[in-house]
């Protein structure tokens, strides 16, 4: 066993913030990252002992991005100016997932993971649905495209839960287009076999994802749930994002998505209901009453004028609240997290709806709670030694006493401020570099020009 020692000039401890805490980090005899946990919390150290990392600033646990579609940050600039709607944007999101291949993917894929490190993501739950060739014939490894996600987290040096999702159809009762067909399977049961064949790793687990009610019939909702509940991995699905598909999904079915996907077994503790936004109050009582999440991304459900979604009746009702930054229009979980809070007080012209650690813990444990990590997201002993370091002293931070180091972060924060992010118990941004990327946005700009043209 080896053994590393971290001293916070200040922690976030789940419930208020604590000067001076030293942290003991143990990792197995491989020195795997992965494989890191917290030994042992103590506070009350005033100064670093001899040979302990310094973390200057607030620690917090790493930050779960719930929510990623990685190659829709190839659109960001290019889609968030002129008029039009979801589809309208959709329909230029298709554009760049024709373009993709395992490659480009891998190469997009690991600069964006590489980006969340430095913004102090720690896991991301990856909503993958891009499986096969152009055309939908299968590459020569079916899941050449999951396992080039898998392999580009790993080079960036965070955790990832693979939602491999089941797409099949462009609409009730239609066939995938042109571009969909790469997305499709052709049955649920094409796709849990194809799935069956991913394997963990110590920085990667398995998930699964029904894409929307609309994407995968009524009649095999219940494979993709029983593949789910047979493994007890999560299971992710969007829901209600559009009032157009509430429509639609009333006229083919008599009921709401939500009813739809309970009443095919899709709902549970191990569910969650991505953006959750246009519901009844029946709606609501049902993803509560189930225990099914929600995941909020709050800054792609502004840009693609989708709307507010019912986030604190939500969490009233019983579902808990993760976060996630979807199409990446920004990747900035603490923008999340403010926002999800600002939203609600446009919504409702009232403040206050959640306390700042409560949004802290949407963005950590709650999230990596909600892709399958429950023993990460905490800064307590026996959790996966994962964490993050805001700075205190930026023209954003600077001020604040640092007790009120959990609102600073929430409220004054962002991505920016971010200096070091820890996973598995070693550094994987230092000084606001990262160690394994050496420039990121030189590897963006290359990877979204291959995928552009």
């Amino acid at each position: 066993m080896t053994e590393r020692t971290y001293w916070l000039e200040h922690a976030w401890l789940g419930t208020f913030v604590e000067p001076g805490v030293l942290v003991t980090v143990s990792s197995g005899d491989g020195g795997a990252a992965a494989d890191g946990r917290i030994g042992a919390v103590r506070t009350g150290v005033p100064s670093p002992p001899p040979g302990a990392e310094i973390l200057r600033g607030l620690t917090l646990p790493g930050l779960a991005n719930t929510h990623s579609h990685a190659f829709h940050r190839a659109l960001r600039g290019t889609v968030q100016v002129g008029s039009g709607t979801f589809w309208t944007w959709r329909e230029l999101m298709y554009a760049v997932a024709d373009r993709l291949t395992p490659d480009t993917y891998h190469a997009l894929a690991r600069a964006v993971y590489a980006e969340m490190a430095l913004a102090g993501v720690t896991c991301v739950g990856e909503f993958h649905y891009v499986h096969h060739q152009p055309g939908g014939t299968r590459y020569t490894d079916p899941n050449a495209m999951g396992e080039a996600l898998i392999a580009a987290a790993a080079e960036a040096g965070i955790r990832i839960t693979l939602l491999d999702t089941c797409y099949l159809s462009a609409g009730f009762g239609e066939p995938p287009d042109r571009h969909q067909q790469r997305f499709s399977d052709g049955s649920a049961d094409a796709w849990a076999e194809r799935c069956a064949v991913l394997e963990e790793r110590d920085h990667a687990r398995i998930g699964a994802a029904i894409h929307s009610v609309r994407a995968v019939p009524a009649d095999q909702l219940a494979t993709v749930a029983g593949w789910a509940q047979e493994r007890r991995v999560p299971l992710h699905v969007h829901l209600s994002e559009q009032t157009a598909e509430n429509d639609a999904c009333l006229a083919a079915h008599g009921r709401t998505p939500t009813r739809l996907l309970a009443d095919h077994g899709v709902l549970g503790p191990r569910t969650t209901g991505v953006h959750n936004t246009h519901l009844t109050d029946d709606d609501i009582a049902l993803l509560g009453g189930s225990g099914t999440g929600t995941c909020m991304c709050p800054t792609t459900e502004r840009d693609l004028a989708d709307g507010i979604g019912p986030a604190a009746a939500l969490q009233r009702a019983g579902s808990p609240l993760s976060l996630g930054s979807d199409s990446h229009a920004v990747i900035d979980l603490l923008e999340e997290a403010r926002a999800m809070e600002l939203d609600e007080r446009l919504r409702t012209r009232t403040r206050g709806h959640w306390t700042a650690a409560a949004l802290l813990r949407a963005a950590s444990e709650d999230g990596h709670a909600a892709l399958g990590w429950p023993d990460a997201g905490t800064l307590e002993p026996g959790a996966l030694a994962d964490f993050t370091t805001v700075a205190l002293d930026t023209v954003r931070t600077a001020g604040p006493v640092p007790r009120l180091g959990a609102e600073t972060a929430v409220f004054a924060a962002s991505a920016a401020d971010v200096r070091h992010t820890v996973v598995g118990g070693r550094h994987v941004v230092r000084d606001g570099a990262h160690a394994l990327v050496p420039d990121v946005p030189s590897a963006l700009a290359d990877a979204i020009a291959a995928v552009r043209g």
